[in-house]
């Protein structure tokens, strides 16, 4: 697939099929993520993949009942993915930390690649983190960053509005209409 138009169509899916990930595929996200960037290529985060039925639920009971992802994580999805990372294998500047940016671009790669490969993704951070913790063994040093359903989608979801390129982007200055 195209990489723009991977860009375009990539949609958080919240309902899956219940057919397996093959093997092969989830070596391809996962090698993504690998090698996507991080402060002084320092590699911060690690994954989880679940496919257990019972630790699902438990990472599912970490979520508010109201979490639209609630069903997909603890039921529907084959996998879920636990992105945790080490605060301290990243940087931290001006009290700004990285390691939050550099697991967030790995899951980013990871997402895209799911969905060049026809599977969908959806990006969690409502839940209960010493819950999930406690789920999945997570060492207290590390952080639970997010949590993802990984599988075939029931359905692509339509595209949601986005703001136009002029709300986002300003030239020289904050305020200043943005000029090509």
């Amino acid at each position: 697939m195209e990489l723009y138009k991977v860009l375009e169509e990539r949609r958080s899916v919240r309902k899956y099929k219940p057919e397996p990930v093959p093997g092969e595929k989830l070596e391809k996200l996962l090698e993504a993520a690998r090698i996507s960037p991080s402060w002084s290529n320092l590699q911060c985060w690690r994954f989880i993949v679940v496919s257990d039925r019972e630790t699902k639920k438990k990472l599912a009971s970490s979520m508010p009942d109201n979490n639209p992802a609630k069903r997909s994580v603890g039921e529907t999805a084959p996998l879920v993915l636990v992105l945790c990372a080490d605060p301290k294998e990243s940087g931290d500047q001006d009290d700004k930390d990285y390691y939050l940016l550099d697991s967030g671009l790995a899951m980013q790669q990871l997402m895209l690649a799911a969905h060049n490969e026809g599977l969908g993704t959806c990006w969690v951070a409502w839940f209960d983190e010493e819950v999930a913790r406690k789920a999945c063994e997570v060492p207290d040093s590390y952080r639970i960053v997010a949590l993802s359903p990984l599988g075939y989608p029931e359905k692509q979801p339509s595209v949601r509005p986005r703001k136009d390129i002029g709300e986002i982007v300003f030239s020289e200055k904050w305020g200043s209409p943005f000029k090509l």
